[in-house]
Parts: structure tokens; sequence; C-alpha cells
């Protein structure tokens, strides 16, 4: 079990309420948002996670709902609007979980968790996305992008499953 999330004062110092616009960094990183939504399947922990669509796709990791805040938007209304997007699934209470940056460019993702709706099933209704499914988290852990393990983690730390 995790015991100390890697980057845990990123999740301190996200600001949920603020403009995507105000909140961009100094640089040229391009801010993007997204849910970590998740629930629990026979005592199991599932999160919500979704593949790109595209031929040229096919072997790319999976990823959160995530994408681009639009004109003052704030982070948190962007994965909202991302998650029902990409899943159709309408994302109830949300938190914030930080962010992360991608290692080899400059992407900062916000990210914001919450519990699945009861009864959710994801589609996948978006022309970005192919695939759109709970996954168990130790299968999620490997799937998903290397940059965004960080986020599973710290969901992991807060909930602390057994």
């Amino acid at each position: 079990m995790l015991k100390n999330p890697k980057n845990k004062a990123r999740i301190d110092n996200q600001q949920s309420g603020k403009h995507a616009s105000k909140n961009a960094t100094k640089s040229a990183t391009k801010n993007t948002a997204g849910t970590l939504l998740y629930r629990k399947r026979k005592d199991k922990l599932e999160v919500l996670l979704v593949h790109p669509a595209g031929n040229y796709n096919r072997k790319t990791p999976w990823s959160i709902p995530k994408g681009q805040p639009e004109k003052l938007e704030s982070f948190e209304d962007t994965a909202r609007r991302e998650t029902i997007e990409e899943t159709g699934v309408i994302p109830a209470a949300l938190k914030p979980l930080g962010f992360i940056d991608y290692s080899n460019r400059r992407k900062r993702v916000h990210c914001f968790y919450g519990q699945a709706p009861l009864g959710a099933t994801p589609k996948n209704i978006s022309w970005e996305v192919d695939k759109a499914k709970f996954m168990p988290l130790a299968r999620a852990m490997k799937a998903i992008h290397q940059d965004q393990l960080q986020l599973l983690e710290r969901l992991q730390f807060i909930l602390n499953p057994v």
C-alpha cells in the first residue's frame, strides 16, 4: 500500500475555483483538466479511464477523461464537461486531486476526483476516444499513461482501500 503520494504539495496547492486563464503557468505549458471517477465493485476499487481513438493510437496508454479549458472556464468545469463529452457519465461532487506535469512535454493536467454516480455506464460517445470503461485499480495502474500514474496513487492514498 502506498504510504505517501508523490508531489503531495501539488494536491494542497490546487485552486479549483479560479479560471483556467488565471491559473496558467508563465511558460508555454498547455493546461488541461480531467476527472478521476471511482466506484467499488465487489469490494474492489475501479476507476473510469478512456482510450484515445484512431488506428495510430492502438498501443497508446489509457488516460483519465480530460481536455483543454474553454475561455474563462474553470478547471473543474472543464473536467466535468470533458468527462460528459468523452464518456457520457455526469460527475457529481468532485474534489481537487492536484495536478501533474508530463515529463516529456509542456503539458499540465489538473485533476478532480469523485465517486461515480450509481449505475453509471460509460460510453465512448466522442470521436476522440474509442473506449471508455471502469477498470480495476491494479489493471488501471498498468494501463494508464505513466505520467498520470501519480493520480491513481494519490487516489489510492486518499481512499485507503483494503
